[in-house]
């Protein structure tokens, strides 16, 4: 029997325009990454995904289709709550959620997103791939959707998945903090399986977020589009353009938006005119990248212990599995 549900959406604290006005008028001017997903975002993310130069989605691939059986065995039960956060369309989850249940694990599947699209197209995905699969999909924020989740606890044990090396998209300060606001909707015992980016050759870094067929730009440059399409923005893209930076020191990848010239900027709903200066950057994305040291010393750091390191064949990337000891 499939029982496939969804939970109600739960209110973002900032909303998109909030978030688009604060961002514009600051200096230097920011906009959070999670606004590249709309339903353009999500399908450029996917042709990032199948892009031979974004190493990260096959690294996790081998990860799960090597190493599943030491994964679920490494839960220590085969009862529990699988909660993603980011899901986005589970096409790697799917790798493990085809091997739980043909294992008889009892689980349900939760996966929280931002994009509503997005978790619709996984919820019905699901119910076709496997019907016998309980699915409960939640949209809205990390947090806030692991506090509701934690408000029915049914007192199983809770396995957090946040894959992809999405951890790499906050600065360490705020990794930090992250990792201890999700720690507070966890009882110790829990289990976090993160993916981690590992430090590497600089240039296989570069290339991944940098592609010579121009899609990390596309999706980037995207983010423009929404605010024309959702606010009444007038942003010419073509005015504008894609930049990429990393530092193999700390390893962090950061994403800008540049304009290409002195221009000013109409957002119609916004009543807000923003002006550019020639060569005014827009910071969008950072993807920090990680030595076994200092997941190591962030789990410590956070509460939680590292139980075990799964790693990709070619050590470009790691799924870390962490267990909450305390509250910090």
């Amino acid at each position: 029997m499939n029982t496939t549900t969804s939970s109600p959406a739960i209110t973002e604290t900032s909303t998109f325009a909030v978030d688009i006005e604060e961002g514009l008028s600051n200096y230097p001017k920011q906009l959070s990454s999670k606004y590249f997903y709309d339903a353009a975002g999500d399908q450029l993310f996917q042709d990032i995904m199948a892009m031979p130069e974004y190493y990260l989605t096959n690294a996790e691939y081998d990860i799960f289709t090597r190493q599943k059986a030491a994964i679920l065995e490494a839960f220590g039960d085969s009862t529990f709550e699988l909660i993603e956060l980011g899901a986005g369309d589970g096409t790697k989850t799917k790798i493990l959620l085809e091997y739980f249940l043909q294992q008889e694990a009892d689980f349900t599947y939760r996966p929280i997103d931002i994009s509503g699209n997005v978790l619709e197209q996984l919820a019905a995905d699901c119910a076709q791939q496997f019907p016998k699969l309980k699915v409960d999909a939640v949209k809205g924020d990390y947090t806030k959707a692991l506090s509701l989740i934690k408000e029915e606890d049914n007192h199983r044990r809770k396995v957090v998945l946040f894959l992809g090396g999405n951890i790499g998209n906050f600065p360490l300060p705020s990794a930090k903090t992250f990792i201890k606001e999700l720690a507070s909707c966890l009882s110790p015992g829990d289990l976090l399986l993160t993916g981690f980016d590992l430090k590497k050759d600089p240039k296989v870094v570069q290339l991944a977020y940098d592609d010579p067929a121009g899609i990390t730009a596309a999706f980037n440059l995207n983010l423009l589009a929404r605010i024309n399409r959702e606010l009444g923005g007038e942003f010419d893209l073509d005015k504008f353009m894609h930049w990429e930076t990393y530092n193999p020191l700390n390893g962090e990848a950061r994403s800008y938006i540049v304009s290409k010239e002195d221009q000013l900027v109409q957002i119609e709903q916004l009543q807000l005119s923003v002006h550019f200066a020639a060569w005014e950057a827009i910071a969008v994305e950072v993807s920090a990248k990680y030595s076994e040291r200092d997941i190591t010393e962030l789990a410590e750091e956070t509460g939680f212990v590292v139980n075990h390191n799964f790693v990709d064949q070619k050590a470009y990337f790691v799924d870390s599995l962490w267990e909450l000891k305390q509250q910090i």
